[in-house]
């Protein structure tokens, strides 16, 4: 049993049970225990692999996207380049490799990360030695400034919560204790306004989810775009509206019991990228695309022949099945989407669609 998992049986015996956005909360962030708090969690000695260590075309087409967006609006001379949530900082590495033949491009943008892992900003900073960062604890303090932001994979990671339909009410799923383990449980049914508009797309028993640390990044977002100019990117996996439970953990590349590891696993869930446009209501956004989709009209087949000439060997089967991963419906190609947020009257990035 990890340390965190003892304190967290502490606390519920003491106060009763947590939401499933304080358990998150506490799993990922506690500064002692914390799972991001605590490592380095990508790559083959983490847990998961994100889009970027899987190959280097992603950061250079989502960079190429945002110079062009850059550009489709007037190449603003100072700019905020922004990426909360840069694991290694492997996107903004290649987003910046990417970008330094687009007239401009680089005198022009200040980047901004925004981590709350020390560990984390460890590994940026090494990997972004001689870039020009400005490291954030929220997103809040970012500048006054036209913004072009890409978020991949960091809406999964905030904590949500779970209601269960009741009826006509909704139960809230909880983390109590069962014979002294952690365990999942109900609470009384009770009316919920905010989810008032879910009772014509649910049933009886169906679980909706809610991520309300989602709402202030977006606001931050939109102040920004919405007054300076700019763009969001944000690729991750999920669906347009939450409907199930998709709340789950990673340990080691495999799926875990999210109760049993606490503060040693990834938690997660699936994004509810309807509530991130809604929470944004000043921005127009894009329809939702699926990540092969987007990456195929960014021109990643092309890419992909180009880097593969020079390729053979292991080498090669490594850089094709890195493309397919990234593009193929069975693979990451339709699990993972994208959505686009600019200003009204501005154009879209390319490769998006409007709604």
């Amino acid at each position: 049993m990890t340390a965190l998992a003892e304190r967290l049986r502490a606390r519920i015996a003491a106060t009763g049970p947590l939401t499933l956005a304080e358990y998150m909360a506490d799993c990922l962030l506690d500064p002692r225990h914390g799972y991001y708090a605590t490592r380095d969690p990508l790559g083959a000695r983490g847990d998961f692999t994100t889009a970027p260590e899987i190959s280097q075309m992603f950061g250079e087409l989502i960079g190429l996207c945002l110079a062009q967006s850059w550009l489709d609006q007037g190449a603003a001379a100072s700019f905020t380049l922004a990426e909360p949530g840069p694991g290694r900082g492997t996107l903004m590495a290649d987003i910046w490799r990417a970008t330094r033949g687009v007239p401009g491009f680089h005198a022009a943008a200040q980047v901004h990360l925004i981590e709350a892992s020390p560990t984390l900003r460890d590994v940026q900073r090494n990997r972004l030695h001689g870039l020009p960062v400005t490291w954030h604890d929220t997103i809040d303090t970012l500048p006054d400034a036209p913004l072009w932001l890409v978020a991949n994979e960091f809406f999964d990671a905030l904590p949500i919560r779970q209601f269960q339909r009741d009826g006509g009410q909704w139960r809230e799923r909880v983390v109590g204790l069962r014979e002294g383990a952690l365990a999942l449980g109900l609470s009384d049914p009770t009316q919920r306004p905010e989810l008032v508009h879910r009772m014509a797309d649910t049933r009886p028993g169906d679980i909706v989810e809610t991520c309300p640390a989602a709402a202030p990044v977006m606001e931050a977002i939109q102040t920004r775009i919405a007054a300076w100019g700019g763009a969001a990117l944000i690729v991750d996996y999920g669906s347009w509206r939450s409907l199930g439970d998709t709340f789950q953990a990673l340990r080691g590349h495999a799926f875990d019991d999210p109760l049993t590891h606490p503060g040693a696993a990834d938690l997660t869930a699936h994004v509810d990228f309807e509530a991130l446009a809604h929470a944004a209501p000043l921005l127009t956004h894009s329809a939702l695309m699926p990540q092969g989709v987007l990456l195929q009209r960014l021109g990643i087949d092309a890419r992909a022949a180009r880097l593969a000439q020079n390729l053979t060997g292991t080498a090669l089967e490594t850089h094709s099945a890195a493309h397919h991963r990234l593009t193929d419906a069975a693979e990451m190609g339709t699990l993972f989407k994208a959505l686009a947020l600019v200003a009204p009257g501005a154009p879209l990035p390319p490769g998006f669609d409007p709604v």
